[in-house]
């Protein structure tokens, strides 16, 4: 038997080893049990693969982003065993792994109850338990037809070989290159006991599957079309250990917790009404301070950084977007058109920047003017479907803090260096201050303009954001179709990534615009253009915050900044001349004048996440003073009356939390 040179890659160390021919990966990486996988020259394989001469062989721990999805993919067949052994009319659909977990869809005639994922839990775990072979077998379309006759999804899958996608899942299945099942063998007997179309990777065995839960079923389109069948997907999610699966678990009930939906129900926010439409916010008059709060400090310092504020209606002729040519590349994400004045179509604006650039347009501008700094509050309306629309995070209406920054060519670098400078501030300023940049490049199905003109954005927006010191993780292909973008995402208290602003370059739409300026010689020049959202959305960024903050924003955006508490009825009035000079001062204080006894106005109090109660008895007011007590349950007592105002006051201006 002849020998072969493999090179085994660990990091930046390197290996070179002499193994006989038919070496598996799983030899190579023996003993090494947190290896699940193998990459050879750059592709994923299982720990069967056998080595060839010169090839690189990289083991993929269990724990790293492709071992975690691996992991995911064989508890997903585990899954799909399980419910065909318990269901066998379910008809397969496709199981991939997804952020966190997993899931797979199934054909049944009803969907699964909460008794039935127990069921099919059991029953994975007896699976798991059997120690069953994942073992890979290349098949002809033929072959995999025939194999497959009973499933009729799959067969459509075969159908697709070479040109499925990842945006719905399919490319677990088929690729471009050979056919594969996957088989569940019996770990004594070898014998079949269930199989997949799958392009894997996958565990050797279904004993490798540390831990495991399935989470929730929902109704899910097959392939994500609402003209295919509606099939049952359950969801489920698989760590390396029982620990995280706990951790997992312990932070999701945290999210819970925090899940905007509810706080803004019991804070009494906002209300999504059934009666106005999905996706379509109101705010109450507690949401409507803390936003009216956002939106003041937000005006103030976009003032205070040269920004000129304009307004925009929310309608327009449809030509307005043919010229943008948002009707050629985003028409599916907005309402349909509305035929009015003899035929012509009005469409609800998903964007305003088309309209600002009328504003630019509407006289001669001079190179002196610029940078011309626009910005605006738009409402903005995107037909979302309704299967994503989610709270405040995703709704079909919602309101940008939209600007659109009109330079020359010159000028483009400091601008935005400065604007990313500006974002990043006013977030800390709102308490977020762990970030990274993300730097979105041509998609190139789908974009206008040259190579040239992209490269350059590109070059110029990768270094401003490197000029942060912040780390900067690529996106290729995640731009829009008119140019490049850099994108700010922050870390919430318990860890969770949100995408918060976008700094986007546009040699693009100026053009189709037929924007210029005259320059210092007189010619006529084209602008470059800058769009850029600070809060993405008002409402997103209201849920992010009533998140991270799980309620208690601090005193500075609380839509109740303190609440009087008198210890009995005789302190009412006390406490109203404290409350009404604090308000004189600028501050939001209320007092409970209830018939509730003192500990229940405290505990609701806390319920609304007050920063301060102010609580008065007889030696208060004998002494001119109150006793604060804060969200914690802790207190200081004797605080007097002027020093007591002053003191929630400077917490309110310096924006700090108690």
């Amino acid at each position: 038997m002849s020998d072969v040179r493999v090179i085994i890659q660990r990091d930046s160390e390197r290996e070179e080893r002499v193994v006989t021919t038919g070496t598996t990966a799983a030899e190579l990486f023996a003993g090494e049990r947190s290896i699940i996988a193998a990459r050879v020259g750059g592709e994923l394989k299982d720990l069967t693969y056998e080595v060839g001469d010169g090839e690189t062989v990289e083991g993929v721990e269990i724990s790293s982003e492709d071992g975690l999805n691996i992991l995911r993919h064989s508890t997903a067949h585990v899954l799909a065993q399980a419910v065909q052994e318990l269901f066998p009319e379910a008809k397969l659909g496709i199981g991939p792994p997804v952020k966190d977990g997993f899931y797979y869809d199934f054909d049944v005639e009803k969907p699964f109850t909460p008794e039935d994922l127990k069921a099919i839990e059991k029953k994975m775990q007896e699976i798991q338990k059997r120690g069953q072979k994942f073992a890979r077998r290349v098949v002809t379309d033929e072959a995999a037809r025939e194999e497959l006759a009973a499933e009729p999804y799959k067969l459509e899958l075969i159908g697709l070989k070479g040109s499925a996608s990842s945006d719905d899942g399919a490319d677990v299945e088929v690729g471009a290159g050979e056919l594969t099942i996957y088989d569940n063998l019996d770990a004594k007997t070898g014998d079949l006991c269930w199989k997949d179309l799958c392009r894997g990777p996958h565990l050797p065995s279904t004993r490798l599957i540390p831990a495991f839960k399935l989470m929730r079923n929902a109704a899910a389109y097959w392939r994500g079309s609402e003209k295919n069948p509606m099939l049952q997907r359950i969801y489920g999610t698989a760590w390396p250990s029982k620990d995280e699966l706990k951790g997992y678990l312990d932070f999701l009930a945290e999210a819970e917790k925090r899940d905007h939906r509810k706080l803004g129900n019991e804070l009494d926010l906002f209300s999504i009404p059934e009666q106005i439409g999905s996706g379509l916010a109101v705010f109450h008059p507690k949401g409507g301070i803390v936003r009216r709060v956002m939106e003041d400090y937000s005006r103030r310092r976009h003032e205070e950084e040269g920004y000129e504020f304009v307004y925009t209606p929310h309608a327009t002729k449809g030509k307005l977007f043919e010229t943008s040519g948002h009707l050629d590349w985003y028409a599916e994400g907005m309402y349909p058109p509305m035929q009015l004045d003899e035929g012509v179509d009005y469409y609800l604006k998903p964007m305003n920047c088309p309209m600002h650039n009328l504003i630019f347009d509407a006289r001669g501008r001079s190179y002196r003017e610029l940078p011309l700094r626009l910005f605006e509050f738009g409402t903005v309306y995107r037909y979302e479907k309704s299967g994503v629309v989610h709270g405040l995070t995703r709704a079909r209406g919602f309101t940008q803090d939209d600007a659109h920054i009109y330079c020359t060519r010159e000028q483009m670098s400091e601008e935005l260096d400065k604007t990313l400078t500006f974002v990043l501030g006013l977030l800390r300023d709102y308490g977020l201050t762990d970030f990274y940049l993300e730097l979105s490049t041509k998609d190139p199905e789908k974009f206008v303009g040259s190579d040239e003109v992209w490269e350059e954005a590109t070059e110029t927006l990768r270094q401003v954001a490197e000029k942060q010191g912040l780390p900067l993780v690529p996106d290729p292909g995640g731009a829009a179709f008119y140019g490049p973008k850099i994108s700010v995402q922050a870390k919430d208290a318990i860890g969770r990534t949100w995408q918060m602003s976008t700094i986007q370059l546009d040699f693009n739409l100026p053009e189709r615009f037929d924007l210029e300026y005259t320059g210092p010689d007189g010619s006529k020049q084209r602008p470059v253009m800058i769009h850029r959202a600070l809060f993405g959305s008002i409402e997103r960024f209201f849920a992010v915050l009533l998140e991270h903050y799980a309620g208690a924003f601090p005193a500075w955006l609380a839509p109740v900044q303190a609440v009087g508490i008198p210890i009995g009825d005789a302190h009412v009035e006390y406490l109203e001349k404290f409350a009404a000079a604090a308000r004189r001062k600028g501050l939001r204080v209320e007092v409970d004048s209830s018939s509730d006894r003192m500990q229940k106005k405290i505990r609701n109090a806390q319920k609304q996440k007050v920063p301060f109660m102010v609580i008065a008895g007889d030696e208060d007011m004998s002494n001119g003073s109150v006793s604060f007590r804060y969200r914690d349950g802790s207190q200081e007592n004797g605080i007097p009356f002027d020093e007591a105002i002053a003191k929630i006051a400077k917490v309110v201006e310096d924006r700090t939390q108690v």
